[in-house]
């Protein structure tokens, strides 16, 4: 394709200006109320959920997402519903304009049909009810944060430059959602926006970083096993002198390693994601720019206080299992090594073996050969003493017995010489072969 100054432009380019603005932030404003889902539905369950919000938008009567869509925001009476497919998960967030009687008596989420949430395709893994209120409209006081949190847990900080104070303890309601409660300093509707959508992606990111948590801890047993056993195999090592227990040593490092690479393959997704969203989740962090409200953890120091140890114990579970299998690898390398030296020198002996046989078969050979010049000068001879006795009845030679002493060595000088000829034609034809 040519753009309007002539040049060639590459065919990705509109598509990559196109995903820089694919979801932008809401722009908001107080009072707001806020519900987040996180479902996780793998890498196949697009079409699923296209269907269900197309069914969502014929009750409504509004026009349907397109089959292949990523994201799509519904704008409906009373709410407004904004879907987001990921990789391996999809959110669903829902806004609703106006004030509560009080911070989470009415979320968003009460606002849609009612058999319509149950219904979602996935798993639910994060719910979230952002609540957005102006400085006026609650009271910021640790005793009244108490009525919706719980107080040993809370967390808050001055965010935004301080523009607004966000609070929270990070605990399920009883309906399974966690609260933040946003109260509004001096944002401007993008400030807002920007800031509520930082503080569910925060959550988001979380939740999927610690999915490689409960996996690490799972395997961590056998990962011991494995350094355990992996360790009385190298001492064995040291000890076998017999090939064929090398070879046994050899088939146990074998499939030492085949376990090792299974759970390598396993884990290797889960755990490269788990990194790359707890990356994310610190930089969701960082751009809060958060400033200390005394006596309460700062949101950052709560999630570090929680998360680091999950996201190091993936790391550490995943080191564990790349040094195993180097570790596996060089064992198996050096036995390999020393069942080809072994094999080396037992190939050494049997062509040593086989060279005495060559030359004993060539000694007899030599031996049979002197007397198959003996047997066939015998009974050529006896031949010829036979035609010379004719000969001599007939009176055409006068002695056939002398006559035959003197074909006697004239014979063997034939038969030697033929039999030389005949092995010579022979060794240069399996020369020739060769």
């Amino acid at each position: 394709m040519v753009s309007q100054t002539g040049i060639t432009t590459h065919t990705l380019r509109d598509t990559l200006l196109k995903e820089a603005h694919a979801r932008p932030f809401e722009s908001l404003e107080a009072p707001l109320r806020v519900s987040h889902l996180l479902m996780h539905t793998g890498t196949s369950g697009r079409s699923e959920e296209v269907a269900h919000l197309t069914a969502l938008c014929e009750r409504l009567r509004v026009d349907p997402p397109d089959a292949e869509a990523g994201h799509f925001t519904l704008e409906a009476r009373g709410f407004r519903l904004r879907w987001e497919r990921h990789t391996e998960f999809s959110t669903y967030t829902i806004f609703v304009s106006g004030a509560e009687s009080e911070p989470f008596a009415e979320p968003a989420s009460t606002q849609l049909p009612t058999q319509w949430l149950p219904q979602l395709p996935g798993e639910l893994l994060a719910a979230t009810h952002v609540t957005l209120v102006g400085a006026n409209g609650v009271s910021t006081n640790i005793d009244s944060l108490g009525r919706y949190f719980q107080a040993d847990s809370l967390a808050g900080s001055y965010c935004s430059g301080g523009a607004a104070s966000v609070w929270t303890d990070f605990m399920a309601d009883r309906d399974g959602f966690l609260r933040f409660l946003v109260v509004d300093e001096s944002l401007n509707p993008m400030q807002a926006g920007r800031l509520v959508q930082r503080l569910l992606e925060l959550e988001t990111y979380r939740f999927m970083a610690l999915l490689g948590f409960p996996l690490a801890r799972e395997l961590s047993p056998e990962i011991t096993e494995m350094e355990t056993q992996l360790g009385t195999l190298m001492d064995q090592l040291s000890d076998v002198s017999d090939l064929a227990d090398e070879r046994d040593l050899l088939s146990a490092l074998s499939d030492l390693s085949a376990r090792v690479e299974r759970l390598m393959a396993r884990t290797n997704f889960r755990f490269s994601a788990t990194a790359a969203y707890g990356t994310l989740v610190r930089r969701r962090l960082q751009v809060l720019r958060e400033q200390r409200i005394e006596g309460v953890s700062t949101l950052d120091e709560f999630m570090e206080r929680r998360l680091a140890p999950a996201l190091d114990t993936c790391v550490h579970i995943g080191d564990r299992l790349e040094r195993i299998s180097k570790r596996v690898s060089r064992g198996a390398n050096l036995l390999r090594t020393r069942v080809d030296v072994a094999l080396e020198a037992q190939n050494r002996d049997l062509l040593e073996s086989m060279n005495r046989r060559a030359r004993l078969q060539l000694r007899l050979q030599e031996t049979v050969e002197g007397l198959s010049v003996v047997i066939l000068s015998y009974y050529t001879v006896s031949l010829i003493s036979y035609a010379f006795d004719g000969l001599a009845g007939a009176g055409i030679l006068a002695n056939g017995r002398i006559a035959t002493a003197v074909a006697i060595p004239i014979v063997i000088a034939l038969v030697a010489f033929g039999i030389r000829r005949s092995r010579g034609r022979i060794l240069r034809d399996d020369a020739d072969a060769g």
